[in-house]
């Protein structure tokens, strides 16, 4: 996608990319305005969104060097709300309708990502020019997939082990945990292929590079480019 595409046909062609303008809070009603002009008015890195949606939507390979890691950040902060603060109460809610909450543990659904405590603070700071001590990006690529490992394991305990007299029911949680684990996968596979390897440039050049600095300079610098992020 280009940054001179229309932000409607983006919409209507690849619907799931509704849920990265969300994150990215990128709001509806933007009539006929290009995907540069929507990210613009919205305040949001082209370069960034058009990234992250080439990659999250398209399948296509990432350019680190193309994102501005405040905006990526933002976006992933945004997404972690959505998980916890959305998707996954609604189907605590669902699944305790669903069954007799005396013979299963529904905890499962509210936990804390281990980003969200570590991952971002450290991110920050080395986007301030600082470098903390006793944390680095490889640390956190060993832990981030807990969540999404929890819903596969309930997934296979509700269909190997529960038997449910309501199956519309139980079946519908079980759709939304399917959903639920691939958006996570895909929120995972954007953290592998674009935001570890960002930040793995910003600790290696000891300092902020001006290519992955989010700012004025390198919202300039996408929302004016065509094609850059393909």
């Amino acid at each position: 996608d280009d940054a001179d595409d229309r932000m409607c046909d983006l919409v209507c062609d690849r619907y799931p990319v509704l849920l990265v303008m969300s994150r990215f809070g990128i709001a509806l009603g933007f009539g006929d305005k290009t995907i540069g002009e929507v990210c613009r008015d919205s305040g949001v890195d082209t370069g960034t969104f058009l990234t992250v949606v080439n990659t999250h939507i398209d399948g296509e390979a990432p350019d680190p060097g193309a994102v501005s890691v405040g905006a990526l950040v933002g976006y992933l902060r945004n997404s972690h709300d959505y998980f916890l603060d959305f998707r996954l109460p609604g189907i605590r809610r669902k699944l305790i309708e669903a069954i007799d909450c005396s013979r299963n543990d529904v905890a499962f659904a509210i936990l804390r990502y281990y980003e969200e405590r570590k991952v971002f603070p450290y991110v920050e700071a080395l986007l301030a020019g600082e470098r903390p001590e006793g944390y680095s990006i490889d640390v956190f690529r060993r832990h981030h997939d807990q969540v999404e490992a929890k819903l596969a394991e309930l997934k296979r305990i509700i269909i190997r082990y529960y038997p449910s007299g309501s199956t519309n029911e139980l079946n519908g949680v079980l759709f939304d945990i399917f959903t639920c684990e691939r958006d996570l996968a895909s929120h995972n596979d954007i953290e592998d292929r674009l935001f570890i390897p960002a930040i793995k440039r910003l600790e290696e050049a000891g300092e902020t590079p001006a290519d992955v600095r989010s700012g004025d300079g390198a919202r300039k610098r996408s929302s004016g480019a065509k094609g850059g992020v393909r």
